[in-house]
């Protein structure tokens, strides 16, 4: 690719009048990595400014800033590091990789700083005060990069090597950040001179969303079960589709060029045949040649086919060469032995160095066949593709048939075998998130419960998706396994404090709703704001892979902390408040958290 650009800055240099436009499989390929490339350019550094003010704005504490920063460098050069020595090479989705880990770094700093900041003001002793912040949020943060951890490592069952390695990559970077939290953060923390602004009106704000969320319970339940079934049932909606040239936007040169070239020229899309003739030499055989130009024929009747190469042209032009050039004789030879002569000439009048080898093989036993297409997406050409496959089996002898292969047709499959392969996948981290909350919470009812915030988001993104859109592509096949880990931290951060306030203080679930508000509801507002303005960094890009996917992930955050504030908190006073004698027995018993 690389020369075909530098050859035509040279015709451009020589000919300045002369309109060179690139296009081609080999031309797409270079405008995927050139657009991951301009993203890391450029909306990194953006995303970086964006989650460096939201700290300074939310802690009001240089140090306390600066160190976030120090532990997100890390953990991303750390992963990055980690992916060379493994030999994990990089590709266009593994280039979010670094904006996924800095995210997630935010969300464990945050967490530790503002309750070590809390108490801090109230002792202004900084060894007392990060002690507390580490007593009561190891056990959530722990859980939450592991569960996070988990939830990337489910992207393994994608079929897709590139998603495989952004999963590895991440999931690397979340436990360098988890280990980077606990300890370097800490240290840091107690060395470094720390100065904190006066506290923003957050708890009285918290207090009254609490209030709230109580003695709404009812209502609030039944509108997010509505939401939630109105939104989920738009998800047969949306059609598992693909169009590899509209993953650039018209910013992009390759987009430009390709579209100038399918609207003048020719396109990109292409579907090969190879169609056996069944022996040695027995494509001059008259009845495979007419078998070959029905089928040539019939793609050429077919909506959005540009072109179709195959040998019966080649052959009917040989045919009419051979006889004065008159036009009757444009038809193919009725006898083996001349069709074989006209190919043995055809191939002796070649210049030196070339013969038919791109359109037959050596034993002239099959021959290949190329259709070319106008840019579609991957439906309509596994649907073409189909209907050819359909029309040779009523229309072709059995040994002639053959399936149609190509760069073009291999992506197209790619889609839905990833959908098949992330769904087993996030099937399997949903297990395993799941028996990790029951084991750490140590209650199969509040880890079941757990699953409900951590489900609905995503299935409600995907919902208003087939509203909005109705496609998901390939980049979107691997949200819900991608998401699954990073909704768990509002979830689990959340029942942390809930069940430390049932358990050590005997709480009623009302008063245990108000605890946890009080206690890590600002975080968790303050997390979410900062992930879903990270993601909503990356649906910036002009290339849709990083583009849908940062907004599918931002919007399923969103509902993650609907579901986490208006839907968890009315579901566990429903489902607890019935059973709090019980409870306080079971808590008197428990240890404390």
């Amino acid at each position: 690719s690389r020369f075909a650009t530098e050859l035509a800055e040279r015709l451009r240099v020589a000919n300045p009048g002369m309109d060179i436009y690139i296009t081609g499989m080999v031309a797409m390929n270079n405008a995927f990595s050139e657009a991951s490339q301009n993203d890391i350019k450029t909306l990194v550094p953006f995303m970086f400014l964006a989650v460096i003010v939201m700290l300074a704005i939310l802690l009001r504490s240089f140090s306390a800033t600066f160190v976030t920063v120090v532990v997100i460098f890390l953990s991303i050069i750390s992963a990055m590091g980690l992916a060379g020595w493994f030999g994990i090479g990089l590709s266009p989705p593994t280039t979010s990789a670094p904006t996924i880990i800095l995210t997630m770094a935010v969300a464990n700093c945050v967490h530790i700083l503002m309750t070590f900041l809390k108490e801090f003001r109230g002792s202004q002793d900084k060894r007392r005060a990060m002690h507390e912040s580490l007593r009561v949020n190891f056990q959530p943060v722990f859980l939450t990069s592991l569960t996070t951890t988990l939830g990337f490592m489910s992207m393994n069952f994608s079929d897709a090597p590139p998603f495989r390695d952004l999963g590895n990559i991440v999931a690397m970077g979340v436990v360098m950040s988890f280990f980077l939290s606990v300890s370097l953060l800490p240290a840091l923390m107690t060395l470094l001179p720390v100065k904190v602004g006066k506290q923003y009106e957050h708890g009285k704000w918290m207090r009254k969303f609490a209030e709230f969320v109580i003695t709404q319970r009812n209502r609030l339940v039944i509108f997010m079960l509505a939401l939630i079934v109105l939104l989920v049932a738009f998800i047969p909606s949306n059609e598992l589709n693909d169009e590899y040239v509209k993953y650039f936007d018209t910013s992009i040169q390759f987009r430009r060029d390709t579209d100038f070239a399918t609207q003048n020229l020719t396109g990109i899309y292409l579907i090969e045949y190879s169609l056996p003739a069944g022996e040695s030499g027995a494509i001059a055989e008259p009845e495979y040649l007419r078998n070959l130009e029905s089928l040539a024929s019939w793609y050429r009747q077919q909506d959005k086919v540009l072109h179709v190469n195959v040998l019966t042209d080649t052959m009917k032009r040989l045919n009419k060469n051979m006889h004065g050039d008159e036009q009757a004789w444009y038809r193919l030879p009725d006898d083996r032995n001349l069709a074989a002569q006209y190919l043995l000439l055809y191939e002796l009048s070649l210049p030196y160095g070339l013969d038919l080898n791109n359109q037959i093989n050596v034993d002239k036993s099959a021959t290949r066949m190329v259709v070319t297409l106008e840019s579609m997406s991957t439906n309509e050409l596994l649907a073409i593709e189909q209907q050819a496959q359909d029309w040779m089996k009523s229309n072709l002898p059995a040994g002639m048939q053959n399936e149609g292969a190509s760069s073009s047709v291999m992506f197209a499959h790619i889609g839905e075998r990833n959908i098949r392969s992330m769904l087993l996948g996030t099937t399997v981290a949903l297990i395993l998130i799941s028996l990790v909350l029951i084991v750490a919470l140590r209650s199969v009812k509040i880890g079941l419960i757990s699953m409900i915030p951590n489900l609905v988001p995503a299935a409600m993104a995907f919902g208003l998706w087939g509203i909005l859109v109705g496609e998901v592509g390939l980049a979107l096949s691997v949200v819900t396994g991608m998401t699954l880990g990073i909704v768990v931290d509002d979830t689990v951060h959340f029942l942390s404090k809930y069940l430390r306030a049932r358990r050590e203080n005997n709480m009623s679930s009302p008063d245990a709703v108000r605890f946890a508000f009080a206690n890590v509801g600002m975080a968790l507002w303050a997390t979410s704001v900062a992930l879903v303005a990270g993601f909503l960094v990356l649906s910036l890009s002009a290339f849709k892979l990083n583009s849908g996917m940062g907004l599918v992930t931002a919007i399923t955050i969103t509902f993650a902390l609907m579901a986490d504030f208006l839907f968890l908190p009315p579901l566990l006073m429903k489902l607890e408040g019935k059973s709090h004698a019980q409870d306080t027995i079971t808590a008197a018993k428990s240890d404390p958290a």
